[in-house]
Formats: structure tokens, sequence, C-alpha cells
């Protein structure tokens, strides 16, 4: 500030003080904004480490947790190892789904294993149906690549099984490893069959779920597996859940108990969407 001489002293405290006050106010706008736009590029990604919104908002890393936190109370996004994430929605925890059609589970479980050929490299997702599919892989010389706790405690004694854990961050509301940053490690195998759990069946063509930690990865193996395979009891059609992970026109095969839509039924029909029903015991065509 520049002093000028006879000028009053208390109108210099005052013009002092006004510019603090527009300060503040400028910095609280400022950091307002920025604190939306954390939030608006969390739902984009899902889920994002301190250290990438701290280059990406080009703040301290300090900075960002104070921001994160204050999302956090208000509930908008979830805290996770080492970052922030989307809340998820409409997952209910592993304990609560696994008892739901059970019969069914073991059905759809036992039909994807019988597609499992000798030699092939397959991703098994996380799921309370995948699980099913590891009392009859037992004898099957194979490589199992899988984010699946639940599967690999369920398999571990199956000495044919070659099983590959993606690691990372344990989530417990689906005993599933999740990665924030880099999903390199799926990406680097050539998998031959991908048996994926889904939430929800839509009639937008789309397969979706409501574990946004998860995204990444099911998108990834989609990408990198030679055929995708959804394993879903009729509970899930018509269902729309926070994340879509695949399209129609990217899976293989639908296998279920029944499906209780007609109108995807239609849909997937005319997406050239292979449907084996359990309960008809249907034969694949391969």
């Amino acid at each position: 500030m520049i002093y000028f001489r006879n000028f009053p002293f208390h109108l210099y405290s005052a013009i002092f003080n006004i510019n603090r006050y527009q300060k503040a106010v400028v910095d609280y706008v400022i950091k307002r904004q920025r604190i939306n736009e954390i939030r608006k590029y969390v739902e984009s990604h899902q889920v994002a480490s301190f250290e990438n919104l701290s280059a990406e908002f080009n703040v301290s890393l300090n900075t960002i947790r104070r921001d994160a936190e204050s999302l956090v109370q208000q509930e908008l996004v979830k805290k996770v190892h080492g970052g922030i994430a989307v809340p998820e929605s409409g997952l209910s925890k592993y304990e609560e789904r696994e008892g739901h059609n059970e019969a069914a589970k073991k059905a759809i479980g036992r039909a994807a294993a019988d597609l499992v050929e000798e030699g092939d490299i397959i991703f098994i997702d996380t799921g309370t149906t995948t699980v099913w599919m590891a009392p009859f892989l037992e004898n099957k010389k194979i490589t199992v690549l899988t984010n699946n706790l639940h599967f690999i405690n369920e398999a571990k004694e199956a000495s044919d099984l070659t099983i590959i854990s993606t690691g990372g961050l344990f989530d417990p509301s689906t005993h599933s490893f999740i990665s924030i940053d880099n999903i390199e490690g799926i990406t680097s195998y050539n998998i031959d069959k991908a048996f994926m759990a889904a939430t929800g069946i839509s009639s937008e063509r789309s397969i979706t779920h409501a574990s946004p930690l998860e995204n990444n990865i099911k998108k990834a193996v989609v990408q990198k597996s030679s055929r995708t395979y959804i394993l879903a009891d009729h509970s899930k059609f018509g269902n729309k859940a926070l994340m879509t992970f695949a399209l129609f026109n990217e899976i293989e095969a639908v296998i279920t108990d029944d499906v209780s839509s007609k109108e995807i039924e239609v849909l997937l029909n005319e997406s050239h969407v292979k449907i084996h029903k359990t309960d008809e015991n249907e034969n694949m065509e391969e």
C-alpha cells in the first residue's frame, strides 16, 4: 500500500481492511469453484488419487486433502486409500447378496465353467455368482486371472488351476481387489474368456454395476478379452445401476436362469448376443 503525507491513518486502515476482506471473498470463491471442479472430476473418473488431483488443479497435497474432506463431509465423495471416489450406489454388502438366488447362481456358475476349455486364460470377475464357477473348474488345466478374493479362497486347493490375483486395494464391500491409478497388470494378459458379474442388464443395451471403484477394471477386461460372458440371474434384467462397463455389442453371451424381461431378450437377440438359460439346459454354440 502507498502512503501519502497528511492522509488520515484511520482511512489507510479502513482501505487495508477492505482489501483484506475482498481478498478473503475472492479466495473463498476460488476455493468453492475448485471444490466443485474436483467433484466433477471425480464423478467423471469414478476415482482419483490425491497426487493426480494435486497435479490436475495445480495446488498442494494439503490443499487437496482439505478440499476432499469438505466433499466427504457433504457425502458427495467417499474416502479410499490414497484418494477419493464416487459414493457407491445400490450396492449392498457382499454377505447380504451372497445367499440370494443361490440355486440359480450355482447353476449359472456350472454352465459358465462348462465353457472353459483346457489351456484357456480366463478372467473371473468379483461377485456372488462368478464365485460358483470355482467347484466346477477344479480339474481343468487353465490360468485364472481374478480380482475375486472369495474365488481365490474357494479354488486355492485346485492344483490344476494357475491363479493370478490382480492385487491392489481390497474392497470389503465386494470382496475384490481394486486399482486406483492403473490397470496395466490386467491389460498385459491375453484373456481368452472373461466371466463378468452385473448388477443390472438394462433396456438401453448396457451392462451395469454399482461399484465405481471396479469400473476401470471391468471395462479393461471387456476390451482385452476375446469373448465376454455375463453371469446374471433373473433379478438383474431391467435394472440399471450406477456405472456401465459394457454394451450388448461387446459381449458374447448372457448366462442366466431366466430372462425376466421380454423387451431385453429381444434387444439381446437383435444385438446377436447368445442367451444360455440354465433352466432349459440349452447348449452353448461355440
